[in-house]
């Protein structure tokens, strides 16, 4: 990795009159009311896909999302269980792309249900897989987390068995079935999962904001930013890789600090009576995060705005990426927020302004 301060990646923009290579695929998008999911759908349909097919539990949310789209023809949504293997049979038929974003997130809630979060991030994979191989399916994209990397909590445990999973799919059924890739990155800034809603709630409330603990350091990025290099790398892959998002690193002592500054007075608070409290970490959190780890070193490239690690099921000490399609060198380290320089305060400041400029609370 090169060193010095992370900036911000930019998105690339598409040019609706130029054609992508999600044009005229018909897409599958599992956990489609979700933050990611919602935000995968609109960004293929600006690809110019052909149609989508969504599917989510969450009746409610599903519901207010095809209301959204009530006038796009394109559009089809529906309830179905990614746990459910006849549902993905029936849904999966003429699917040419599964994007699956479907799991079970909150490490909290996954320590207190293991065998919920298996059912969803571990059978529902192998139903996936197992799905698009009777369909024909020509790709599937998971999208993982940095909690599969060194887990030490049920639900990173859970997400590298579906990224393995899929690396061992494509091993076994190589031309014959799908291309098999998971995608991995950090913490999604203002989605429901994350620490800016509840940040600014807290902030709303005139505190105080709850910090775990002052050293803790996260990688970071924006949704849109984040989904477009999902849907880059899903069309880049070859087969059983995992493509690593490189982002940017805050110390999340900063990101409460920011935001005081940014929001207090906003919500009719002095920031400086806007106290900050230090709660201690929770179950199954680390201090930093990993998006590589020491073992996948020996078989990843750097890529452009990735980091590729090669399959585990098919990777062979010695090999060249070349072999596998691609060109770059190999990395250096494992790829950990601890070890990488954060954003300055000023360049966090100028980064929340610019993808968070308003309330994000209601």
């Amino acid at each position: 990795m090169s060193e010095g301060t992370q900036r911000p990646l930019k998105r690339q923009s598409h040019d609706r009159g130029q054609a992508t290579p999600w044009a005229g695929q018909t897409v599958l998008v599992t956990g489609v009311a979700g933050t990611i999911g919602k935000e995968i759908l609109r960004q293929v349909l600006e690809l110019g896909v052909a149609r989508v097919y969504g599917i989510d539990i969450n009746e409610t949310e599903l519901f207010f999302l095809a209301e959204r789209y009530a006038g796009d023809d394109r559009v089809r949504l529906s309830l179905g269980n990614v746990r459910d293997r006849e549902t993905l049979m029936e849904k999966m038929r003429g699917i040419d792309v599964v994007v699956h974003a479907a799991a079970l997130k909150h490490v909290g809630l996954c320590e207190l249900s293991p065998r919920d979060a298996v059912g969803t991030n571990v059978d529902g994979i192998i139903s996936i897989i197992d799905a698009a191989v009777a369909c024909k399916v020509k790709r599937v994209v998971n999208t993982s987390s940095d909690k599969a990397v060194n887990p030490t909590s049920v639900m990173g445990v859970s997400k590298l068995m579906g990224e393995r999973l899929l690396s061992a799919a494509q091993a076994h059924y190589g031309a014959n079935g799908p291309i098999f890739v998971s995608t991995r990155f950090g913490n999604v800034l203002g989605s429901r999962g994350s620490v800016i809603p509840l940040f600014d709630r807290q902030i709303a409330q005139g505190g105080p904001v709850s910090l775990t603990d002052e050293r803790m350091t996260r990688f970071i990025m924006s949704l849109d930013d984040s989904v477009s290099l999902v849907l880059r790398a899903a069309m880049m892959a070859r087969g059983g890789e995992v493509f690593v998002t490189k982002m940017p690193v805050i110390r999340i002592a900063d990101l409460a600090d920011v935001m005081i500054q940014q929001r207090a007075a906003r919500y009719g608070h002095a920031p400086d009576g806007v106290a900050v409290k230090t709660v201690g970490i929770r179950v199954g959190e680390k201090l930093y995060e990993e998006l590589l780890s020491n073992e996948e070193v020996r078989r990843a490239i750097e890529y452009g705005d990735f980091l590729i690690a090669f399959s585990a099921a098919q990777w062979r000490e010695g090999d060249s990426p070349h072999a596998y399609g691609f060109d770059g060198p190999f990395v250096r380290k494992p790829y950990v927020s601890s070890d990488e320089q954060p954003m300055t305060r000023n360049d966090l400041f100028r980064y929340l302004e610019s993808h968070f400029p308003e309330s994000v609370s209601a």
